[in-house]
C-alpha cells in the first residue's frame, strides 16, 4: 500500500505542473486543488485493497477527465464519506433504547423557548426563533465527549481539542487526531454560518470583520463561514441558527490573524434586515465530534501541512444526514442549486431529465497522507498582498499569490 500511496503522490507533484490548467493564476490554482483532491479522495475510495491497476486508472483519469468532471469525482467522495460518518452517528446516538426527551434530555418546553438574543440578531433584524418548527428527535442522552468516544470506536478515529505543539505563543489551542486515518479521509468540517457573497454586510463585526474573528474562511466561489457562533460545540441536538455566541468561545490568538483563507478586507458599508435562511434554524447535531475544523493551525517553519481544503456541496435534499452537517445558511439558501445525474452532483450544465437540488456552500478538510495521533495542519495560504503575522511562515508562496491574485 505505502507503493501505491507514493505512486499517487508522484503522480499529484507530476499534475500540479500541468500545462492543461487554465492561465489565470487563481483559477489556475483552484484546478490544481481539484486535481490533488480528485487523486487524493479517489485514492481514499479504492481502499486497502486497492491493485496498482486501479492506481493507473485513477492517475490515467486525472491526467484526460476535465477539471469539472473531476470536481463532481470529489464531491461524490466526499458525499459519501460524509453518509458513512452520519450512519455511524446514528448508530451511536438513535440506535436501541433511547432516554429523556427532546434535544438529549431538554423538555419540549426548552425547545419551544426563545434562546436570549445576540447581537448579531439585534443587528439584523431578527426576532427569535419562530414558535413554529420541527419537533427535535429524541436521541440518548450523550455528552459530546461521550459520542467522540463512540465514534471513534465505529470509525477509527476522532479529534481532541489541545494545546497546539506550533512553537509560537499565538497558535494556542490546536487541532488533533485522535486515531489513524488514511489519505484523502474527511478529518473535519469547518461548522458556523455561511454567507454568499450577496450577504457580507451581514456579517458579525461588520465593516471590520476580522479585526476580533479569526474564525472566518472563504472559499473559492466568495462564500465566507463564520464558525465564531460555533465554538466547540455542545452536548445537544438542537434547533441552531447561529445567532447566538457560545459562553465559551474559541480563544482568539493575541494580536495576530489565525485563520486560512481569511477575509483580508474591510468591506463597504452595512445595511439591515434579513436572517438566517428559514427563520427559526435548523435541527443541528452540536455534539458532532468533527466539527472542529476552524481550530486548525498552520503549520510552523519546517513542518508540512498534513490536511487541505475541500469546498463540499451539500444537497439539502438528503434530509436524514442535515443534522450532522454543522451549518445554517445566512439568507435565502434556496438560490443556489445544483444539478444531480445519477450518483453525480455539479452546479452547471443541463440535460433533459435533469433536477435542480438546493445545496449548502460547505468545507471540509481532507487528509493529504496518513494520520496517526498527530496535530491537523493546514496552510492557510494568506495573502501575501497583506501584512501577514509575524509567525506565519509560507508554505509555497507562489500558491499563495496565485490564491489572492
Amino acid at each position: 500500500m505505502a507503493f501505491l500511496f507514493n505512486k499517487f503522490q508522484e503522480a499529484v507533484k507530476v499534475l500540479a505542473k500541468s500545462p492543461t490548467f487554465a492561465k489565470d493564476p487563481r483559477k489556475m490554482q483552484f484546478e490544481a486543488d481539484i486535481n490533488r483532491l480528485f487523486l487524493y479522495t479517489c485514492y481514499n475510495r479504492l481502499g486497502r485493497t486497492a491493485e496498482e491497476a486501479d492506481v493507473d486508472e485513477v492517475i490515467e483519469m486525472a491526467n484526460k477527465a476535465s477539471v469539472d468532471d473531476q470536481q463532481k469525482q470529489v464531491q461524490e467522495n466526499i458525499h459519501s464519506q460524509t453518509r458513512n460518518f452520519s450512519t455511524a452517528m446514528d448508530s451511536i446516538l438513535l440506535s436501541g433504547p433511547i432516554e429523556g426527551d427532546e434535544a438529549g434530555g431538554g423538555s419540549s418546553k426548552d425547545v419551544d423557548a426563545a434562546p436570549r438574543r445576540s447581537g448579531l440578531s439585534f443587528a439584523v433584524g431578527q426576532r427569535g426563533p419562530s414558535s413554529k418548527h420541527p419537533a427535535i428527535p429524541k436521541t440518548k442522552p450523550l455528552s459530546l465527549a461521550e459520542v467522540s468516544l463512540r465514534l471513534k470506536e465505529s470509525i477509527g478515529y476522532a479529534l481532541d481539542l489541545k494545546p497546539s505543539q506550533i512553537p509560537h505563543e499565538a497558535a494556542g489551542t490546536g487541532l488533533f487526531v485522535n486515531g489513524e486515518v488514511d489519505v484523502g479521509t474527511v478529518i473535519a468540517f469547518y461548522p458556523g454560518v455561511i454567507y454568499a457573497p450577496a450577504y457580507y454586510r451581514y456579517i458579525s463585526g461588520y465593516p471590520r470583520v476580522d479585526a476580533k474573528n479569526p474564525y472566518l474562511i472563504t472559499r473559492y466561489d466568495g462564500t465566507v463561514i463564520n464558525a465564531q457562533p460555533w465554538g466547540s460545540g455542545g452536548d445537544t441536538r438542537e434547533l441552531w441558527d447561529g445567532s447566538k455566541l457560545p459562553e465559551n468561545q474559541p480563544s482568539s490568538p493575541s494580536g495576530d490573524e489565525k485563520g486560512s483563507d481569511r477575509l483580508w478586507k474591510t468591506l463597504s458599508k452595512p445595511v439591515e434586515g434579513t436572517r438566517i435562511s428559514g427563520g427559526a434554524g435548523e435541527i443541528i447535531e452540536r455534539r458532532n465530534p468533527l466539527a472542529l475544523a476552524h481550530f486548525a493551525n498552520h503549520p510552523a517553519k519546517g513542518m508540512a501541512p498534513n490536511v487541505m481544503i475541500c469546498p463540499y456541496d451539500f444537497p439539502l435534499t438528503e434530509k436524514e444526514m442535515r443534522t450532522y452537517v454543522p451549518n445554517v445558511s445566512f439568507g435565502n439558501a434556496d438560490q443556489v442549486s445544483m444539478r444531480r445525474f445519477g450518483s453525480f452532483w455539479w452546479r452547471t450544465g443541463s440535460r433533459e431529465g435533469s433536477s435542480d437540488v438546493p445545496i449548502m456552500k460547505a468545507l471540509v478538510l481532507v487528509a493529504t497522507r496518513a494520520i496517526c495521533d498527530e496535530e491537523v495542519l493546514l496552510n492557510y495560504r494568506l495573502s501575501n498582498s497583506k501584512r501577514r503575522p509575524t509567525w506565519y511562515t509560507p508554505v509555497d508562496e507562489e500558491e499563495d499569490r496565485r490564491r489572492w491574485s
